[in-house]
């Protein structure tokens, strides 16, 4: 068995991934991903071997990688962090089941992280990040989550907030939220965090605009000593400024 590695590559841009991230994608043999994340990074891996998927086969990439991994040194890729809604989980979990040892998660920006960079500071303070998806979790179990979070003042960032087949999903769960935030609160919207056709908004909770939101973006809303100044989100941690 070689080496397999789960490489989060960040936002997608290749100047945002992990020097580490960078240097085990040159290295490897054989890469696998899905074809858009693949396309992301297309300048640093031509003339390797490439293994591609579609959207919705997770576990079939994975199992193509582990298989790979037997013979030759293979990269599987996600967006973001491979850690957090990528692809190490499932890796392990299949790996366990067949004592494959040899995996190495290279982590990279999450798409929070990535969209906070843009906005000012939201996520100072205690945070957390929920999929609005419904694909693994029960719909019920998410919205229970959003009210536990907004119920203990955590700034809460909402991954894959909206989609053709969940249009009301996102205003569901910022009306739980709203039940313990003042009106304006900030909110940041962005899309395309870090990489081409970037493009943010920072708003309130009472003026969020759904119809900006798609797949691609990521909603954070502050906790109660979030403020915007100047077109920044920031949230004290609560350092003395004074001087």
């Amino acid at each position: 068995m070689k080496k397999l590695y789960v490489v989060g590559i960040g936002p997608g841009s290749i100047e945002n991934m992990t020097l580490k991230a960078y240097n085990v994608i040159k290295e490897c043999d054989v890469i696998v991903g899905y074809t858009k994340y693949l396309d992301m990074i297309k300048e640093i891996i031509e003339g390797k071997e490439l293994y591609s998927t579609g959207m919705r086969s997770e576990e079939e990439r994975c199992r193509l990688a582990i298989k790979l991994a037997k013979e030759k040194d293979v990269a599987i890729i996600s967006t973001g962090d491979a850690g957090i809604y990528g692809m190490a989980g499932l890796i392990l979990e299949l790996c366990n089941e067949e004592e494959i040892k040899n995996v190495v998660i290279v982590p990279g920006i999450t798409a929070s992280s990535a969209a906070g960079s843009i906005v000012g500071a939201p996520l100072m303070h205690d945070n957390c990040n929920i999929s609005l998806s419904d694909l693994m979790t029960p719909y019920d179990e998410i919205k229970e989550r959003v009210d536990f979070a907004a119920k203990s003042d955590f700034i809460i960032s909402l991954y894959n907030p909206k989609s053709k087949g969940r249009p009301h999903y996102l205003k569901e769960c910022i009306d739980i939220i709203r039940q313990y935030r003042d009106s304006k609160t900030p909110v940041a919207i962005v899309k395309h965090a870090l990489r081409e056709g970037q493009n943010s908004l920072v708003t309130t909770i009472d003026n969020i605009d759904y119809d900006l939101v798609d797949m691609m973006t990521i909603v954070i809303v502050g906790n109660s000593k979030s403020y915007i100044k100047d077109g920044q989100f920031i949230t004290p941690r609560g350092y003395n400024t004074r001087c």
